[in-house]
């Protein structure tokens, strides 16, 4: 059935609360109110006060909780309210979640999965809009999962609840009711026009470490992942360029060997992440494609990203990476 992505997450966090008795859901505001997205709303009438439940406002004890559930055998699935509040507890996943089951020597583990909206596009300031993936790809033992339409959040987000090792589950919120073409700051259309809204109400999933390819094309690969999926789709038209899109889905595992397989077909490459530049995730995609398919680049890589600067409430839409900026790397890596 049409489903926006708000709508897809809670459905699947409906089904796994139904299907598993040790899965629960708590955070700040997501109980009686639903969340500040509404994306639990409705399941602490359904499931009660003790499988979803609100917390005080303090990001190290939610997590904190939550791993000591893990490792009693629970199945947590926890929100950060907003990406910008999860800091207070980086020390928690960094150094107790990430590392619990290698510490034990496998006696313990945490499977815990983290929620939290991430990016702009909402005009919420610096407090509320930065895109901290990169950070978590750092920490060997946390995946980290970004999905850029409905049907892959609820089934990336299915498959993050069952992972015996922690996840953070990054939600783009700028496409929570649908698409941007990056020029205005509105959907392009409800997600009920897209083919990826059509959501089974039931159980599946969408496998951690697997892109998909959104666009195939022969002329240049972009590597995206979130809202920028749908920034390249934009690109690609404007440009006029048969670009093969792949969706990463997940950075953590990554699918080194679909963009390998991609970026020696087409022999150019473009990344795209709203992030800023330096010390990106995009660095790190550019090293490995380097590392992989030197001999059959024929242009050098081009990154397009968000600036290195603290995030610029008022210029937030020029700081993303638009179809303009997207579809101009296109055109230079075409002209290598």
């Amino acid at each position: 059935m049409p489903m926006n992505m708000i709508q897809a997450l809670n459905s699947a966090m409906d089904v796994m609360l139904d299907r598993d008795p040790n899965v629960l859901v708590f955070g700040e505001d997501v109980g009686f109110f639903g969340g500040v997205f509404r994306a639990t709303e409705g399941l602490q009438k359904k499931y009660g006060l003790k499988r979803c439940f609100d917390t005080p406002i303090g990001e190290g004890g939610i997590v904190a909780v939550a791993i000591g559930m893990g490792a009693y055998g629970l199945r947590p699935c926890v929100e950060i309210q907003f990406a910008d509040y999860i800091y207070p507890a980086f020390d928690q996943l960094v150094s107790e979640a990430a590392r619990l089951r290698y510490r034990s020597a496998g006696d313990f583990w945490a499977p815990l999965t983290v929620r939290t909206p991430y990016g702009g596009g909402i005009f919420g300031g610096q407090t509320h809009s930065q895109s901290p993936e990169a950070l978590f790809t750092h920490v060997a033992g946390l995946k980290t999962v970004i999905p850029s339409n409905p049907y892959d959040a609820k089934g990336l987000l299915i498959a993050s609840i069952e992972e015996d090792d922690p996840v953070i589950f990054l939600e783009p919120k700028r496409i929570y009711n649908g698409p941007f073409d990056g020029h205005h700051n509105k959907p392009v259309s409800p997600w009920a026009n897209f083919p990826e809204s059509n959501v089974p109400e039931g159980y599946y999933t969408v496998p951690l470490g697997k892109a998909a390819r959104v666009r195939e094309g022969k002329d240049v690969t972009v590597l995206a992942y979130g809202t920028m999926v749908h920034v390249a789709k934009a690109a690609a038209d404007d440009a006029k360029i048969d670009a093969e899109i792949l969706d990463l889905r997940t950075l953590l595992p990554l699918d080194i060997d679909a963009i390998v397989e991609s970026v020696k077909k087409t022999g150019r490459c473009v990344i795209v992440h709203e992030a800023t530049r330096t010390s990106g995730f995009g660095a790190e995609l550019s090293a490995l494609v380097q590392e992989n398919c030197f001999y059959h680049l024929e242009a050098p890589i081009e990154r397009v990203t968000g600036w290195d600067t603290p995030y610029p409430h008022a210029f937030e839409w020029d700081y993303f990476p638009g179809p303009k900026r997207t579809a101009a790397a296109m055109r230079k890596v075409m002209e290598g």
